[in-house]
């Protein structure tokens, strides 16, 4: 019962949420509740929109614009991005209550396809298919660094406003993730183990610094769940922890759900080379990835532990994969 009046609550907002808009609206549906609550619009005329009703606090009014305006840019350099929808008003969010909460509503235009992690799922499983999954990876490589060497020339406007994950926004005193090491979901030793942690790896990474070849903007989430696939088309969605960051954490992120995976290197290897084909990028940067699948990690239990509607079972095995992997990373490092 509880779960049907949130989501006639949800629905309520978002139907409100679209009079802004210039739309015959036909159907709205909810598609998930992550990091936003998010809505797939159908019009009159067959059309198919993504409405994102954002979450409270975790982006300014003025970051939101932000996106909107760096995946404008991303398409007119030729990158297959999020399509911003504006408002009647020609703005590209306006303000709605949901639940008590003022969130902001954008709308984006739906891409219909596969996303790429269920495609290579498939491949990996079916012994013919792995060849096809390593070349996938390939791809996603390419477009990372696209992406990359648009965000390395751009000229960012004045009013400009994202995060930075740098190694105070990663692992610092006050992460964008959250404070991880003391997620409750821990047990007492291994909050002070994840505390005493992230001094070195903060020290490491503090000393590698911002040079503009290896930090830009990044999207900073593009996993294969990401891109959506259709045809030849590789569409990548979801900006919504784009920030600043070093270009070689965002390969770490493409690579992190397939780091137990027996073809991991071969699609590293893969990943590096599609990279490469489009960008350089040096031994000394890939050298960080086993410190950025580590980072990872960590800022992931934080995101649970800061979002108690979602499933925080996986925290305990990812806990012990650190506490098993940290010393062996650091020790390339310290």
């Amino acid at each position: 019962m509880a779960h049907q009046r949130e989501l006639e609550e949800h629905l309520r907002a978002a139907r409100q949420a679209l009079e802004a808009w210039a739309l015959d609206v036909a159907s709205v549906d909810r598609v998930n509740i992550s990091e936003n609550i998010v809505f797939r619009v159908a019009d009159a005329a067959g059309k198919f929109y993504v409405l994102r009703l954002h979450r409270p606090g975790y982006h300014t009014l003025r970051e939101l614009v932000s996106e909107q305006l760096w995946t404008r840019a991303l398409i007119a350099d030729g990158i297959d991005a999020p399509v911003p929808v504006p408002a009647r008003s020609g703005q590209g969010y306006v303000a709605v209550e949901v639940a008590g909460e003022r969130r902001y509503a954008g709308m984006l235009e739906w891409v219909v396809g596969q996303t790429l992690d269920d495609v290579i799922e498939a491949e990996l499983d079916a012994a013919k298919g792995r060849p096809m999954a390593v070349l996938r990876f390939l791809a996603l490589g390419g477009i990372i660094a696209a992406i990359h060497n648009h965000a390395a020339t751009w000229r960012i406007p004045d009013n400009f406003a994202r995060h930075a994950l740098d190694a105070d926004g990663l692992v610092g005193e006050q992460p964008f993730w959250g404070r991880f090491w003391e997620s409750p979901h821990l047990e007492p030793p291994q909050r002070r183990r994840f505390d005493a942690l992230r001094h070195p790896i903060h020290d490491i990474l503090s000393s590698y610094g911002k040079a503009p070849a290896t930090y830009s903007l990044i999207h900073a989430d593009l996993h294969p769940a990401n891109v959506v696939v259709d045809g030849k088309r590789l569409h990548v969605i979801d900006f919504d922890d784009a920030g600043f960051g070093w270009h070689a954490y965002d390969c770490a992120v493409a690579l992190y759900d397939y780091r137990d995976a027996p073809q991991f290197e071969a699609l590293r290897a893969a990943l590096v080379a599609g990279y490469r084909a489009v960008r350089p990028i040096s031994d000394a940067a890939l050298a960080l990835l086993p410190l950025f699948l580590l980072v990872r990690s960590l800022i992931g239990i934080g995101w649970i532990a800061a979002r108690p509607e979602l499933d925080a079972e996986y925290t305990a095995s990812v806990a012990r994969q650190v506490e098993e992997r940290a010393d062996a990373v650091l020790s390339a490092w310290c």
